[in-house]
């Protein structure tokens, strides 16, 4: 006899998707899950009805072990969102009943919190897996990432984007709801080496994806922002329609200025709007996974893994992390616990795509560090500890500065304006130096409890560099020597506009290393008529030897 599932919220957006799959292309009987029983027997009726396809009226958020006993089974999956806010108590309750148990959940706080140790001695104790989060997130771009990224030495970044076609994008009321509920509201993730908080919609950004064109996007909240030892994690995803995309960053400005508590009253009327849009757009959506790091060789790389979905397919690419997991679960492939929908590599996730148009590609590439770019073989004479500042990825150093501040009211305000540290005296200093896709590196200086000066530096010819802190470039020329470098200011601008080298900022900024074998450094800007702007020497080593 066929062995069942029970799929609760199986008449949902996703759900509905799930139980499609589930009949058309496995032997595995199913229960629709509904709290409107009627629904759910119009579809299990549509579907071929009994003895395979049965319908049961249940409340996923107060079903009991016993409730889930009648329905018979081996496994159950709940496909019944929002879980923004929700606890694993259905997974508690299939535990109980002796029943495997994932989930499409795709919220970080129920992911996060999902595994509690009562959970997890529990469904071990039962013989059982429960394991959430199989769906595009954490599922799918956790099995990406895993795929990209095997046998790296170190990951440094991740981005992750989702962009859906406006004409197959899922508007159920629990997926705006979703969406509506981190719009605007503080989040919490890794920017350039440390702790951030970004409103959720916000960091607008507008790339170009893969097969898709420019898209949208902006930051949402997700599991994959507590990916474990990544010191650069950004997930964003986006409304294909620029009024729609747009719309939602402005409104979500009422919440970050604390106008709304939340958006999430307005989930009715801002799915009737996306409703009536719903002709506008393409059809095609896509999802990106992007790693940098350094692979098994200590190179620096860049590997990008992307997914197209085209004629209106992408929406039933959430529901297949779970129809992967379930002939997991059918074959014995998944030890008993709890945990995250990880367990999955790519090609099982994959492989549910082949009925659909949906295609996907990898490519890898190596990166050149900044200073490698610019100095050639010359980097490896110069001192070690150097080199090691120099090297490639992602770098944090700690030391100490010795701080000469401006002296002058107009050289204090120029001081400021730059952000170059203004007391005098010691303070500790932080720095992390980050690789850009581009070949450029981000440098965020930390002096003591001061606000960071943060620059980023551009390759641009043989033995020279660009430094950028906003509109202000300055280029730098390289001069290595057998005990150390110097970076010498050979001419600026504001923007694309050139200014006056006589006027020009006298900055001879030297490296090399101390009596202690450390990195050391001596940075003396001047500007004509100003004086001294600032001078800050001292230390510097990896973090892990601080």
């Amino acid at each position: 006899m066929p062995r069942r599932i029970i799929v609760v919220g199986g008449t949902g957006v996703f759900g509905e998707r799930l139980v499609h799959e589930i009949v058309a292309r496995t032997t595995l009987s199913i229960t629709i899950a509904a709290r409107d029983v009627a629904r759910a027997q119009a579809l299990a009726d549509a579907l071929g009805g009994a003895p395979r396809v049965l319908a049961a009226r249940l409340d996923a958020r107060a079903a009991t072990p016993d409730e889930l006993c009648v329905l018979g089974g081996f496994a159950l999956v709940d496909a019944a969102g929002p879980f923004q806010g929700g606890k694993a108590r259905l997974a508690e309750a299939a535990v109980a009943a002796g029943l495997h148990y994932t989930d499409l959940a795709d919220a970080r706080g129920f992911v996060a919190d999902f595994a509690t140790p009562a959970l997890d001695a529990a469904a071990r104790a039962a013989g059982v897996a429960a394991l959430t989060g199989a769906s595009s997130t954490p599922a799918l771009s956790g099995a990406a990432l895993a795929a990209l990224t095997r046998g790296w030495r170190r990951i440094d970044r991740i981005e992750v984007a989702i962009a859906p076609g406006n004409r197959g994008a899922p508007r159920g009321l629990s997926v705006v709801r979703a969406i509506l509920s981190y719009a605007g509201q503080p989040i919490p993730l890794r920017l350039q080496g440390r702790a951030q908080v970004r409103p959720g919609w916000g960091m607008l950004a507008r790339p170009v994806l893969p097969g898709l064109g420019r898209r949208w996007l902006a930051l949402c909240d997700t599991p994959d922002l507590d990916r474990p030892a990544m010191e650069h994690a950004v997930f964003r995803a986006g409304l294909q329609l620029g009024v729609l995309h747009l719309g939602l960053w402005l409104a979500s400005l009422a919440v970050r200025w604390g106008w709304l508590r939340s958006l999430v009253p307005l989930a009715g009327p801002v799915r009737v709007l996306a409703g009536l849009l719903r002709g506008l757009g393409s059809d095609r959506g896509g999802m990106l996974v992007l790693a940098q790091g350094i692979d098994g060789d200590g190179r620096l790389v860049r590997a990008r893994w992307s997914l197209v979905a085209r004629d209106g397919d992408g929406p039933v690419i959430p529901s297949l992390p779970a129809l992967a997991m379930l002939r997991a679960l059918e074959a014995g492939r998944v030890a008993p616990g709890a945990g995250v929908a990880e367990v999955l590599d790519l090609d099982a996730i994959a492989a549910e795509f082949a009925p659909w148009r949906i295609s996907t590609t990898t490519d890898r590439q190596g990166m050149v560090p900044l200073f490698e770019t610019a100095l050639g073989s010359r980097l490896a004479h110069l001192p070690a500890p150097l080199r090691a500042v120099h090297g490639p990825g992602f770098r944090m150093l700690r030391g100490e500065a010795e701080v000469a501040p401006a002296r002058g009211a107009l050289a204090r305000w120029v001081a400021a304006l730059v952000r170059f540290p203004r007391r005098a005296g010691r303070v500790p200093l932080a720095v992390t130096m980050t690789a850009e896709p581009d070949g450029s590196e981000v440098w965020t200086r930390r002096f003591g409890d001061a606000p960071p000066l943060v620059s980023r530096l551009h390759p641009r010819a043989p033995d020279v560099v660009e430094e950028a802190v906003g509109p202000l470039r300055v280029r730098l020329a390289l001069e290595p020597r057998a005990d150390g470098l110097t970076l010498r200011c050979v001419g600026w601008r504001l923007g694309p506009l050139p200014l006056p080298r006589a006027l020009a900022p006298r900055s001879a900024s030297v490296e090399g290393v101390d009596a202690a074998g450390r990195f050391a450094f001596d940075v003396p800007v001047a500007l004509p008529l100003l004086g001294p702007i600032v001078r800050y020497r001292g230390w510097l080593v990896p973090d892990d030897a601080a």
